[in-house]
This record gives structure tokens, C-alpha cells and sequence, in this order.
């Protein structure tokens, strides 16, 4: 799992976050460190932020889909607006959380990425 937030204190605190709730995740600064990083391959989930200098989230979501790499995306934004929300899920991510979210719309988020059967 990879986390990429150009916001510190969230790629400090979600991982440790997402640690107790029993999953691994690395944590990277821009859309372009994480596609430098050789994790894409890895990550069986991303959590993006929405809203980032160079590269968005959703230009980074398009930049997968581009590469062939189809990465389950749970989008994380401080833009409270349904409507915003809406449009990230119609475009494919899982789910769409606004800051600051709950541990419990977190592991739900998860839980759709995750879900077997």
C-alpha cells in the first residue's frame, strides 16, 4: 500500500495509522516520487491526495491507467464538496475521504479495496 500526501504531517501519521489497522504502507511526497519509486507494482492500494502542486491526484490516477497499472485509489481531500467526491468515484477510485476522516471511513475504505468474495 502507498500513501502519497505532499502534506507531512499526514504521510507521518497514516502509515502509522494504517499500521495498527494491519496493513504496510509507504508514504511519498508527490505523485512523481511514488512513480519514481518502484512501488507502483507493489501497491495493492493508494491513497492520494486529491490536491497537489505539479501533479494532481487525478492526473496521477490517469497517469496509471495510462501505464497499464490498475491501483485500487481511496482519494483523501480537505475540499469538502459532494459533488467533488462524487466525480472521483465515477472516475474510479474506491472512495473519496474528507480531511479529517475517522480510523472507521478508513478501514470501511479499505475494507471495499480489500473485500473478498
Amino acid at each position: 500500500m502507498s500513501v502519497v500526501d505532499d502534506d507531512e504531517s499526514v504521510r507521518e501519521s497514516l502509515p502509522d495509522l494504517l499500521k495498527v489497522l494491519g496493513f504496510e504502507a509507504c508514504a511519498f511526497s508527490s505523485p512523481k516520487e511514488f512513480l519514481a519509486s518502484g512501488c507502483v507494482e507493489k501497491s495493492g492500494c493508494l491513497i492520494l491526495d486529491l490536491a497537489m502542486p505539479e501533479m494532481n491526484g487525478p492526473e496521477l490516477q490517469q497517469e496509471l491507467k495510462c501505464r497499464g497499472q490498475e491501483i485500487p485509489i481511496i482519494f483523501i481531500t480537505a475540499q469538502k464538496e459532494e459533488d467533488v467526491r462524487a466525480k472521483m468515484i465515477e472516475s474510479g477510485a474506491v472512495d473519496c475521504l474528507f480531511k479529517p476522516f475517522s480510523d472507521t471511513d478508513l478501514l470501511n475504505a479499505l475494507n471495499k479495496v480489500f473485500r473478498s468474495g
